[in-house]
């Protein structure tokens, strides 16, 4: 069975429903998730910054058809016809088998984008409406279960170094994580760059690494 959308205008009114193909060959707007995930490093009294906020973030498989092997959010996908934000819960259970109650989530905000390119010699258009969430956790990096087909890696890097990154003030960070080798999860470094993240816009990175970061604080 083909993957159905609501579809909606560009103010946000609900339009029908289309297949994804036809969603993404016409433009039309839909609905995504993204959830962040951070972890607090160190213990102690914040205020004396005795702890760093770790940003989560997923490599994208080989196999994809879009973004292969680029550095993404921790785990995101579309909207079905007739889910809601709430099922971002279904995303990170099988992208990165975190099970967790929408309620402990924080909700960032929605960020729209358009993106457009070529796959398999055909043009498309993805004009996402974007709903944005974070979730602190603990789980160590070895913890997870990824979904081979759609991650090869999950890695974590300092928020603020991050945000340097984004604003050009570093040219490059490393960050440490695991990667999918034989079926099972090998601790790695990688030296990342911005242009290893999925291309959008850099304050879309920027102003969540803050809020994650802000989410640690507590």
């Amino acid at each position: 069975m083909p993957e159905m959308f609501d579809v909606y205008d560009e103010n946000g009114n609900w339009t029908g429903i289309a297949e994804r193909s036809e969603v993404h060959a016409r433009g039309l707007w839909h609905h995504t998730v993204h959830c962040w995930l951070v972890r607090q490093e160190g213990r102690g009294d914040s205020d004396k910054g005795e702890y760093r906020a770790k940003v989560l973030f997923q490599q994208r498989s080989a196999n994809k058809d879009t973004n292969p092997n680029c550095f993404d959010i921790t785990a995101a996908g579309h909207l079905e016809a007739g889910e809601t934000p709430k099922d971002v819960v279904r995303e990170l259970e099988e992208e990165l088998g975190v099970r967790v109650a929408f309620e402990e989530l924080a909700h960032f905000g929605i960020f729209t984008e358009q993106e457009s390119g070529v796959i398999g010699g055909k043009k498309y258009i993805d004009a996402e409406i974007s709903h944005v969430f974070g979730l602190v956790t603990n789980l160590p990096l070895t913890d997870f279960v990824l979904q081979e087909e759609e991650v090869s890696g999950l890695y974590e890097a300092d928020a603020d170094e991050l945000i340097a990154l984004m604003e050009g003030k570093l040219q490059q960070i490393t960050a440490r994580g695991v990667k999918i080798q034989k079926g099972e999860l090998q601790e790695t470094e990688a030296l990342i760059t911005c242009s290893s993240f999925v291309s959008r816009d850099y304050g879309y990175y920027i102003a969540v690494f803050k809020f994650l970061r802000d989410l640690v604080k507590g």
